[in-house]
Parts: structure tokens; sequence; C-alpha cells
């Protein structure tokens, strides 16, 4: 049986920095980066690639739909 896991896209362009997607991520995977946007925003960032389950809190939180969340088999 295959593995499904996670992966996150983020939009760092429109991402204000709200953190609220690295408070609700359960496993920890998002933070905010030490860089900042064109409009001067630190955006959402992930740092853990192989941790994320893909339950998309992340993106549900988003008051911006910055973040998409994709499941991809693992081989």
């Amino acid at each position: 049986m295959a593995k499904i896991k996670g992966a996150i896209e983020v939009n760092t362009e429109r991402c204000k920095g709200c953190n609220l997607c690295v408070v609700a991520c359960p496993l920890n995977v998002l933070t905010l980066s030490k860089e900042v946007n064109i409009k001067g925003y630190n955006f959402a960032l992930q740092i853990l690639e192989d941790t994320c389950n893909g339950c998309s809190s992340c993106a549900i939180v988003c008051p911006d739909g910055c973040i998409s969340v994709f499941k991809v088999k693992e081989q």
C-alpha cells in the first residue's frame, strides 16, 4: 500500500505573515521566514519537507488563501 504525504505551496507574494498557519499546524511544519516579500511582510515557509501529512489545517485558517496543500503518493 502506498503511503500518502502532504506537500505545501505558499504564495509568498500574497502572504501577510499573520502567523495563523504556523499556529494551526499540528506537526510544526511551517514558520515565518526571516526574509520579506515585495510588500514587506515575513511570509510563511515550509521548514520540514517530509513531515507534512496534508491535513490542510494551514490552508483552512489562511485568511488570504495563500496556501495550497497537495497529497502526494509516496512509492
